[in-house]
């Protein structure tokens, strides 16, 4: 950690002292996580179209992900499990090199238009079920994998910052010219000999049109 940021907290005796700070929570922030699937995080998950999957690898090092997919491509096997179908990526597969080497995983459910989260921590493993693949398939075209999570918590989380943010408030979105562009960031980065943000931006439309699943 470098010096020179102020009132850095890293230790637990620092981290102590600033809780006392904060406070504690509500009863209800407090007992609000459950630790299998009942039938309203069912409702949740089946009505859900994107979920944020976070992982990390052994040493701790993290990464965030989307996943998504029509409404319910997530599916619900029991109480405490849960699958999710990979599609076709870019075969990076960061989240499955974290999963071998750690299994700790935990998902951001996002409804369109709502603001409260679904949160579930739990367990991943790499699973080729034939039964379970097929289930996902999509245009005729099954996943060579998918991710099965076995659940240990479950709990909603408040609409504060989607309330701050205005996420889902259209007037506050960007014009389209003013956003960033995902071609232009691509030939920074990878730095690949002759390439244009034009080529990059045909390859990017190619992908999505073709190759979602």
């Amino acid at each position: 950690m470098t010096t020179t940021y102020k009132n850095i907290i890293s230790t637990k005796e620092e981290f102590e002292e600033f809780r006392s700070f904060i406070g504690t929570p509500s009863q209800r922030a407090a007992n609000k996580v459950i630790s299998f699937i009942d039938e309203h995080c069912v409702d949740f998950i089946s009505k859900s179209p994107f979920l944020s999957l976070a992982t990390s690898n052994a040493e701790g090092e993290c990464d965030v992900t989307p996943r998504g997919d029509a409404p319910g491509f997530v599916m619900v096997l029991d109480e405490q499990h849960l699958f999710i179908p990979e599609r076709p990526g870019n075969k990076r597969m960061d989240s499955v090199h974290n999963i071998i080497s750690n299994p700790n995983i935990g998902l951001l459910f996002l409804i369109p238009g709502l603001g409260e989260t679904l949160r579930i921590n739990g367990k991943a493993y790499i699973c080729r079920d034939p039964e379970l693949l097929e289930k996902s398939a999509v245009n005729g075209k099954s996943p060579l994998f998918g991710l099965l999570v076995e659940v240990k918590e479950c709990y909603v989380h408040c609409a504060k910052a989607f309330i701050r943010s205005q996420l889902w408030d259209a007037e506050s979105w960007l014009a389209k010219e003013a956003l960033p562009s995902a071609p232009q960031m691509l030939v920074a980065h990878a730095k690949l000999p002759n390439a244009t943000s034009d080529q990059v931006a045909k390859d990017l439309k190619e992908s999505y049109t073709q190759r979602l699943y």
